[in-house]
């Protein structure tokens, strides 16, 4: 986390909107295929799209935003006894100032800043991100896995048992639901059997996954909440927060954006193993979340008592632990460059090494 000399402003445009409703009508019909031909393009040139399900709602989404708000507005302590560092923080709660972002000490990581414009760079960070997060399963365990840590059993905060389970489940799930729709419309814009990742997706360590930053404490223009940063695992899925602050760079790298979610929509980002099992054809999307001058306008907006807490309501989806991640045979390998860039490996393996990178596992 640092006090940073802000960059000029990241441009605000909306992502392509993908419409999953077509889809889900008729996933034969040509503009269900026309529909998941953007799909595929607008995750390979953007590494992120806003994706539009006529299953979601606000009020979901404004409960659970609700829940995570009084969750993390507990004292630290009461917190702390949802954390579970034993799983490498994998359920339950991880505290401020523990996920340490790899990209100070990745050479990759710092070429790819050195070659950001400098206007369009991400704002300087260094040491541990100042926020929370928590970590709920979401979708079925695996019979057996060579994982175990990566699958471990949920944690249910005492003071919200009554009410935990069932809000964490419908968002989850919703969330869950779509991320897989837009999965099928990826492969079959990509000339993939529709499963193809969904059936790599079962029995995945799906995680319901809202971080959380105090506003109160951390709501100073130029703070860095997370740090420049790829997610690790296949897709990723947010609802709309109530305070911006998300800044993304699409594939080129040149230009910095400014999330804008519609309501009624979700954002999804491509992560590591998609970038994997495609050969590095869709590039896993770095982002970062400041606070700035929206983020400050939306609290001075604020008419309620709610805590001031900036929300997001993350899902990562992942490939099952006990498969393997290797470019697709017959569409993404036919370069030896990528099989060597992108071995084979199980993806619990993947998923462990990119967790001892962050320090939340070791290695």
């Amino acid at each position: 986390m640092v006090h940073a000399q802000l960059q000029p402003q990241a441009t605000t445009d909306l992502l392509p909107i993908i419409d999953l409703g077509l889809y889900l009508q008729n996933p034969d019909a040509p503009e269900a295929i026309a529909e998941s031909k953007r799909a595929a393009e607008a995750i390979r040139d953007y590494g992120a799209l806003i994706v539009k399900d006529p299953r979601v709602t606000e009020k979901d989404n404004n409960d659970f935003l609700d829940l995570m708000e009084d969750y993390f507005n507990q004292d630290f302590d009461v917190k702390l006894k949802d954390a579970r560092p034993e799983y490498g923080y994998q359920v339950g709660v991880t505290p401020e100032l523990t996920e340490d972002p790899k990209c100070p000490k990745d050479p990759h990581c710092l070429d790819i800043i050195d070659h950001i414009p400098e206007e369009n760079r991400p704002l300087a960070f260094h040491g541990a991100d100042p926020k929370w997060r928590f970590f709920w399963r979401i979708g079925e365990q695996p019979p057996a896995t060579k994982f175990p840590r990566l699958n471990a059993e949920p944690v249910v905060p005492e003071a919200f048992k009554d009410v935990w389970t069932d809000t964490m489940d419908v968002w989850g799930n919703t969330l869950h639901m779509a991320v897989l729709g837009l999965a099928e419309m990826i492969a079959v814009g990509f000339d993939l059997p529709k499963k193809t990742f969904v059936d790599m997706a079962q029995y995945g360590p799906h995680l319901l996954a809202p971080t959380a930053s105090d506003l109160n404490k951390y709501g100073k223009v130029g703070t860095v909440l997370a740090g420049f940063h790829y997610d690790l695992n296949f897709l990723t899925i947010h609802g709309k927060s109530r305070y911006p602050g998300l800044n993304i760079w699409p594939r080129n790298e040149s230009e910095k954006l400014a999330v804008r979610v519609p309501d009624g929509c979700l954002l999804v980002q491509a992560g590591k193993q998609l970038e994997w099992l495609t050969g590095g054809v869709v590039q896993a999307g770095y982002h970062e979340v400041i606070v700035n001058e929206a983020t400050m306008k939306a609290i001075e907006n604020k008419t309620n008592d709610r805590p001031l807490w900036r929300i997001s309501s993350t899902f990562f989806l992942h490939i099952a632990s006990d498969n393997i991640l290797r470019p697709l045979e017959g569409v993404f390998d036919t370069e030896e460059k990528r099989a060597a860039q992108y071995p084979k490996i199980h993806t619990g393996d993947q998923v462990r090494k990119e967790l001892g990178l962050i320090a939340l596992l070791e290695k």
